[in-house]
């Protein structure tokens, strides 16, 4: 890179880091740092809620795919974000922002102590938190990718640049410094992404040409399933997303908490199904028409950045990469306040006494050396991503296969039609896929279908959760009133204050 972009991507991480510590001025109490305080505002909470939704992965694993497949891209990977979180502004966003309202809830699982019993809370916290050291250790592996294709510098050093500005902003302002940051890193990656388009469709000689450009892609590219990419994936891949973007990743459930109102949270999810439909495709495209200008890469996760470093003039490139880290940086700043809320506010009060009466000081502190902590050993995981199958074997074969069984008992917990599953149905699913899972990808002479490894412990949860609570009804008061409490038609007066007992110390 020239030295103008040097100063771009130090501009960038400069910013980044002001941010944090403007951030850090708003931050008085456990609240405000992991759910704002319910004062964010919905625009706010939709871009943040965007950003958090996917990282560099989109620029390595998903830009991969993209010039290897064609268009099928953007619909098995970006229409079912779409989809589900359209769907979530209706059935989930409105019920997670009554939830910290009516409750006082600081973290996504404060309130299933109480829905479900603690054995249930702290199965889904254990699982979900190790999960998403892996989660967040791909999103790491990425942006090192695009750093060495862009610098050199080796992965290691890439994790570790990226990780330590990461770590020291979302740690110093939590959740408003997160979703702040989110909405500079929205504009910066705007403006890269629409240059980078602009070049591209340049390059192939304008828009009047476009059309022959896309009769020169490899066959099959302008379909919309291809390869492994089936109807039965797409299918299982939209029920995953559905779980997924409306609470199973804990940080986009913190979205919709963060906001002052049921209807703000709503129209913070549209916002962001929104966006799913249309940015993707704008930053994906230019990698859809590599095979045309870049033709028989050895190394196809490295066409968006080598396409950046060949098209644009600098000052851009460096630009181009500071918006391609700031999904990484949005999705694992994000993860990291929602892994330590659960951490401080649902695992340490199971197991230690002293951690139920911490003070607001105590709890603040304990929130920030959690979130140090669970990045420290994301960034350690990520060394070893290759290993692993790589950034985008972490987030298919993995993440969405795990996720879900911890986020089936999590999200229709909060609907009043699965009032009777109780524990046992939760546990029971929750085990059973990931049995499942585990029986379909490593079960000696099991096969390797990327249908199967991501259906079935879905669907394993799901028959079991519902068909358990079908035969074997769990009524409790408890649920009767928290999905009574969550739903349409109560008070969502933002000003009102907790109208129940507070959930907080139910794990005691």
């Amino acid at each position: 890179m020239a030295w103008p972009d040097w100063v771009a991507l130090a501009g960038y991480f400069l910013v980044m880091l002001l941010i944090g510590f403007w951030s850090h001025r708003r931050i008085t109490t456990v609240s405000d740092f992991f759910t704002s305080g319910g004062r964010m505002p919905w625009w706010l909470s939709g871009i943040s809620h965007h950003m958090s939704g996917y990282s560099a992965a989109v620029f390595v694993a998903y830009a991969a795919v993209a010039y290897s497949y064609g268009f099928t891209i953007y619909i098995w990977a970006f229409v079912p974000l779409a989809l589900s979180t359209a769907v979530g502004a209706f059935v989930f966003a409105p019920r997670w922002n009554r939830l910290r309202i009516k409750y006082d809830v600081a973290s996504p699982l404060e309130y299933l102590a109480r829905r479900y019993n603690v054995p249930t809370q702290q199965a889904l916290a254990w699982s979900g938190t190790l999960l998403k050291v892996f989660d967040v250790a791909a999103k790491w592996a990425s942006a090192a990718i695009l750093l060495n294709v862009f610098t050199g510098l080796s992965l290691p050093v890439g994790i570790l640049v990226t990780g330590l500005v990461t770590l020291v902003y979302c740690t110093v302002g939590g959740l408003w410094a997160d979703a702040l940051t989110d909405f500079g890193q929205f504009v910066i990656q705007g403006i890269a992404a629409l240059t980078m388009l602009w070049v591209v469709i340049d390059q192939i000689g304008g828009l009047g040409q476009l059309g022959t450009a896309l009769d020169k892609l490899p066959d099959g590219h302008t379909e919309p399933l291809v390869g492994p990419y089936t109807a039965g994936f797409l299918t299982a891949y939209v029920v995953i997303k559905l779980f997924e973007y409306n609470g199973g990743m804990w940080n986009l459930a913190q979205r919709y908490m963060a906001t002052n109102s049921p209807p703000a949270a709503k129209r913070s999810a549209l916002l962001s199904a929104s966006l799913y439909l249309i940015w993707p495709a704008i930053i994906l495209f230019p990698s859809v028409l590599g095979p045309v200008i870049m033709p028989n890469l050895e190394k196809p996760e490295q066409v968006y950045a080598l396409m950046a470093q060949d098209l644009l003039p600098a000052g851009l490139v460096g630009l181009t990469v500071a918006g391609m880290f700031s999904h990484t940086m949005a999705m694992a700043s994000s993860d990291a306040n929602a892994i330590s809320s659960v951490v401080v506010r649902d695992i340490l009060p199971a197991v230690s006494r002293r951690a139920r009466a911490f003070d607001p000081r105590t709890g603040l502190l304990a929130g920030r050396v959690c979130t140090v902590v669970f990045i420290g050993a994301s960034m350690a995981v990520a060394l070893q991503a290759e290993a692993l199958g790589g950034p985008l074997g972490i987030i298919v074969a993995l993440v969405a296969a795990v996720m879900g069984p911890i986020s089936i008992p999590m999200l229709l917990g909060l609907l009043p039609a699965f009032r009777r599953c109780g524990p046992w149905a939760a546990l029971v699913s929750w085990a059973c896929g990931l049995l499942g899972y585990v029986a379909v990808k490593y079960w000696p002479g099991s096969g390797t279908d990327q249908t199967l490894t991501v259906a079935t412990p879905l669907l394993t949860s799901l028959v079991l959760f519902v068909g358990i609570g079908l035969l074997f009804p769990e009524p409790s008061a408890d649920a009767d009133e928290i999905t009574r409490a969550v739903g349409p038609g109560g008070d969502d007066d933002p000003g009102a204050g907790p109208t129940h007992e507070p959930l907080v110390g139910a794990t005691g």
